[in-house]
């Protein structure tokens, strides 16, 4: 019998462990089954649900291989001449110097008819975007200007001409190189309209331009043929034919390309497009010395003639660093230079371009005599 009995409960047993592993019984069943809806996702009809895929923070991608072009030298990007003039230097030709020198000593105080008068006034004028215009102003068309801004700090300096110049803010953001090529396009009466006349001056009294400007979206780099700086080349180029048409007595055109675009968060204007801006400002001062030395029009700028089209263009200051790597005269940006879209300037940003613009003015051979109190342009 107890070996009998020992057979029966075996095969009981067995029988058990068969069933469980089965996954006989509800409860059990439905213990599981609820636990693999939580963990997997599952419906209750059986079928998966999707998970959602979080949308990915773009990393911040700082450059590590490209010069400043102020400190290329004698060397190349992508084929390119470095320097911010002529083989490698950043020291104006002696030819365009003194062509600035004379437009220099032209700037003097006009009434609003745009008669010579010593009780007159000359407008420094900013072109261009968002950018631009924070670090001109930093409020707009607002004033007074945030104080760590370009005309804040101009302000506050009394070394600073502040009885003949007037330092006026026309850029506004969303104003790219586009909205800037024609004379008859709206942001000139924009300016006209609601910055000028209600500071009691007018377009005639505009005698020099800070102009920096970019264009959105970019999405062909050099060395390519049809790369956006040329694009932006060319449109330079009708810039400065429609700032001489609309300002007829405008002297000097001073341009400056991006800051580092390497902490950019979007495809605004991001890295390398930020940094090849500023062989669209090389290559359009440079086209101007070559057609007024040997009177070769470039293709892509159009004219350029200062005696008659254009105004004279130099550089002013040069704002492209890399990153973290200081370039030759120490200027760094780090990433609390910038707000979360990695493009435009935080209050330090605007800071640093602010304190690059005033230093520009107030030592620049072909600015001092109209930009500080006594001053002498030479």
């Amino acid at each position: 019998m107890s070996k009998a009995l020992l057979v029966f409960t075996t095969i009981i047993l067995a029988s058990v462990i068969i069933f469980v592993a089965c996954g006989g019984g509800n409860s059990s069943q439905n213990v599981s089954s609820n636990m693999g809806n939580a963990a997997t996702g599952t419906g209750t009809g059986g079928a998966p649900t999707p998970t959602p895929t979080p949308t990915p923070t773009p990393t911040p991608t700082p450059s590590s291989t490209i010069v400043p072009l102020m400190d290329m030298g004698n060397n190349t990007y992508l084929g390119f001449s470095g320097g911010l003039y002529t083989n490698g230097s950043n020291t104006l030709p002696t030819t365009h110097h003194l062509a600035g020198l004379g437009r220099a000593n032209a700037i003097h105080p006009m009434d609003t008819m745009g008669n010579s008068n010593p009780n007159g006034k000359y407008v420094l004028l900013s072109i261009g975007m968002s950018n631009t215009t924070q670090e001109f102003c930093d409020a707009g068309a607002t004033l007074p200007c945030n104080s760590f801004s370009f005309m804040g700090q101009a302000a506050a300096d009394p070394a600073v001409n502040h009885t003949k110049l007037v330092l006026v803010n026309g850029a506004q953001g969303g104003k790219s190189a586009s909205f800037w090529t024609s004379s008859i396009l709206a942001d000139y009466d924009r300016i006209r309209d609601t910055v000028l006349t209600p500071q009691g001056l007018s377009e005639l009294q505009v005698q020099i331009v800070w102009l920096k400007v970019a264009n959105p979206g970019p999405t062909v780099a050099l060395p390519a043929a049809n790369a956006d700086a040329y694009t932006l080349l060319g449109q330079e180029g009708s810039i400065l034919r429609a700032l001489k048409t609309r300002y007829p007595n405008l002297q000097q055109v001073f341009v400056s390309s991006r800051i580092y675009a390497g902490y950019a968060t979007s495809t605004l204007n991001p890295e390398p497009y930020a940094y090849e801006s500023g062989f669209s400002a090389k290559w359009l001062i440079q086209a101007q010395m070559d057609q007024m030395q040997n009177g070769t029009i470039n293709p892509t700028t159009g004219d350029l003639n200062y005696n008659t089209v254009v105004p004279w263009v130099a550089w002013g200051p040069y704002l492209w660093a890399n990153g973290t790597t200081p370039r030759s005269d120490g200027l760094t940006w780090v990433l609390a230079d910038f707000v979360s879209d990695g493009t435009h300037p935080s209050n330090s940003g605007q800071t640093k371009v602010g304190t690059m613009l005033l230093n520009f003015f107030k030592n620049s051979p072909v600015t001092q005599c109209w930009f500080v109190t006594g001053g002498v342009c030479s």
